[in-house]
């Protein structure tokens, strides 16, 4: 009758704990989802005592390496791995850890983990009585447990209620189950979920689905072959028939195992030169007809009752032919290999079976009348259409070579540009053009007249005009020009070319005193103290043009004193002007403008007159008026050239006169450099 599947199950669990392997399971039913169970519900209970027992040995005695068991067994493993995951869970409770594992040691071992760390060694059921008592464990106080271990009113510490997962709500907790286990109707426990039983398995065809804690693996059940038995983890094992005394070999024969098989060899062994049949008989061996010929070169072997012999061969060879080495067979004289060449210069030796014949080399014609081999003039014979420029002859050949200028191309015949700039014949530039090359120099230099090849500097300050390059001096280099200024009072423009005049005073690199005033000339600097003589006072307004400085002196008359009210001088003024060395001076050159300020009385009443009263050597100056945008201006003139360095006062007046008597007079003393240098 059929069986349900849970009595194939129950039957399965129930071999597995009498006998502890599942090898010999005897099957209950031809079914084969009845035998599928069996095989899987005994392999699982052994999984399951496995695991237990690994837990037992690690609670006892804390190591796992002493167990004897076969480590090649499935059973032998879930017993190290549940061992070593409950010695993980014992530690992290001795250390004061959390019970709740790292997810990344598996769902089996994190619930060996959470039992052996949540339950003391009391709690632990221990069938094994003979070990050693552990050590007692040190007792601690409530405040140090409460500051140790930041989970000790976790309710779901050391995995609390629930068998497998824990999540604490605060106010109650909530069980779960890994992958591969179900939640039972308590709400706590977790169940095994058979997959093979449930039919959520992956398992193909041809394959047996054998159920494991929290997962599953698949078993082929596909016969091995003769001579092969299948093994409990699914591999193919060979038979010993000589062991097992399965054989058929005879009393007079000794059974030999062989994979997938075995041999029958006879007790009886032959001599040396026979071989034995199936039925023991003692066969000659024919040695001669061994593909390893037993006999040397030259020599034919002869068969004999258990060994054989060699008889040497004496062939006779013709004109043309030798007997070779091993004096075995003729082979062909190879005349054309001697030291005596059959063949004259030019030919070439051609051997042949047992013969030879001479033939002319290439580049050698046979001539009829010496019967000897010429040579071929090959440029003689094709003038202009072997080599592109030049073709010489040679004994049996000919070579091409090629002009100045030109290479030898790879052909051997063709003639292209050679590239001599790639020798560096220049000393600077190189140019090469077809068949040839020109040498040119970088700017600054100049090709040498002499050689053509060599660069020469050019003298940039000696050409014609290489006095107007530099404003003041022109210093030549390799390739260039550098232009100096004097060495003070000056400094080199951004042009590199001219000199720009340093203004001390603003620079403030003059050295004049607190009382002195720093006037800037062309080159330099000039300390001057202008002091306003009395009844005079300094304006307050002080004109700095370009190249010109003005201190301006203002009458202040003391009160009552009439003689100062008196005096028509009304300004005095103190003017520096910087003038360069003319040397070629061909018009007179305007320097000072003197503008006439209109007195409180009518213009048309008043005339301005300009002079020059000191200061005026030999006549260099002069001053003129002029009416310029309504104004009268007084024009100070440089008439002649002045030699520098040079210095000078020009004192200049310029009156206001009406009715023939001066009323009003402005001093202006100009104070005149000439410098050496003028850029």
């Amino acid at each position: 009758a059929d069986l349900s599947v849970e009595e194939c199950c129950d039957n399965g669990v129930e071999w597995a704990n009498k006998n502890r392997i599942c090898a010999s399971l005897p099957l209950l039913s031809e079914s084969r989802e009845c035998s599928m169970t069996q095989v899987q519900c005994c392999r699982s209970q052994l999984e399951k005592q496995s695991c237990a027992d690994g837990v037992e040995f690690a609670s006892v005695r804390d190591e796992c390496d002493s167990h004897g068991a076969e480590n090649s067994t499935c059973e032998a493993e879930y017993f190290k791995t549940c061992c070593y995951c409950c010695l993980l869970g014992k530690a992290a409770q001795v250390q004061g850890q959390s019970c709740e594992p790292n997810p990344k040691i598996g769902y089996q071992c994190g619930i060996v983990f959470r039992t052996c760390c949540g339950k003391s060694q009391e709690g632990i059921d221990l069938s094994i009585s003979d070990y050693p008592p552990k050590k007692e464990q040190v007792e601690i106080s409530k405040e140090e447990l409460d500051q140790e271990d930041p989970y000790l009113h976790d309710g779901c510490r050391g995995g609390g209620p629930c068998s497998q997962q824990c999540r604490d709500t605060g106010s109650s907790y909530v069980c779960s189950c890994f992958v591969g286990y179900q939640l039972q109707p308590d709400g706590i426990t977790c169940e095994d979920i058979n997959e093979c039983i449930t039919g959520t398995h992956s398992c193909g065809i041809g394959q047996t689905c054998v159920n494991t804690l929290g997962s599953f693996r698949c078993q082929r059940d596909t016969s091995c072959g003769t001579g092969y038995e299948l093994t409990d983890d699914s591999r193919c094992k060979d038979i010993d028939e000589c062991e097992t005394g399965t054989h058929n070999c005879p009393p007079d024969f000794i059974c030999q195992n062989t994979p997938g098989s075995f041999r029958c060899r006879p007790k009886l062994q032959c001599m040396s030169g026979f071989i034995q049949d199936a039925l023991g008989n003692c066969i000659d061996i024919n040695e001669c007809l061994s593909t390893n010929m037993p006999c040397p070169a030259g020599q034919i072997c002869i068969n004999t009752d258990g060994s054989f012999t060699c008889q040497r061969i004496s062939p006779s060879c013709g004109r043309g032919y030798h007997l070779n080495e091993d004096g075995t067979r003729c082979v062909d004289v190879d005349e054309c290999s001697s030291s005596n060449q059959p063949c004259g210069e030019g030919h070439v030796c051609i051997n042949a079976p047992g013969n030879y014949r001479c033939e002319c080399k290439a580049g050698y014609t046979f001539d009829v009348i010496s019967r000897t081999c010429i040579d071929i003039n090959e440029c003689r014979r094709y003038p202009g259409r072997l080599c592109a420029h030049k073709c010489e002859n040679t004994p049996g050949s000919y070579y091409c070579t090629c002009t100045m200028g030109f290479k030898l191309s790879a052909d051997g015949r063709s003639c292209e540009d050679l590239n001599e700039c790639e020798s560096n014949p220049c000393s600077q530039e190189c140019a090469n053009v077809y068949g040839s090359y020109q040498c040119y120099c970088r700017r600054g230099f100049q090709l040498s007249d002499i050689d053509g090849i060599s660069c020469e500097d050019i003298d940039e300050c000696a050409l014609p005009t290489g006095g107007h390059i530099c404003s003041f001096r022109c210093i030549n280099t390799p390739g260039s020009f550098q232009c100096t200024c004097p060495s003070t009072g000056y400094r080199l423009a951004p042009n590199a070319r001219n000199c720009q005049d340093i203004d001390e005073c603003v620079a403030e690199s003059h050295n004049c005193s607190f009382n002195e005033t720093c006037f800037n000339i062309q080159g330099g600097f000039r300390c001057l103290n202008l002091e306003c003589p009395d009844n005079y006072r300094k304006s307050g307004d002080t004109v700095r043009l370009e190249k010109t400085d003005t201190i301006r002196c203002i009458k202040s008359c003391r009160p009552n004193d009439v003689s100062c009210l008196l005096d028509p001088v009304h300004t005095i003024s103190h003017t520096v002007i910087s003038l360069p060395t003319f040397r070629e001076f061909t018009r007179p050159e305007e320097i000072i403008f003197l503008r006439a300020i209109t007195p409180t009385y009518p213009a048309n009443q008043a005339d301005i007159i300009f002079d020059i009263t000191e200061g005026n050597l030999r006549d260099s100056f002069d001053i003129i008026k002029r009416y310029m945008d309504g104004m009268t201006v007084g024009v100070v003139r440089q008439v002649r050239p002045i030699i520098g360095p040079f210095h000078a006062i020009l004192k200049l007046e310029m009156n206001y006169v009406m009715g023939g008597v001066v009323s009003h007079r402005n001093i202006v003393n100009v104070h005149i450099f000439v410098s050496e240098y003028w850029f």
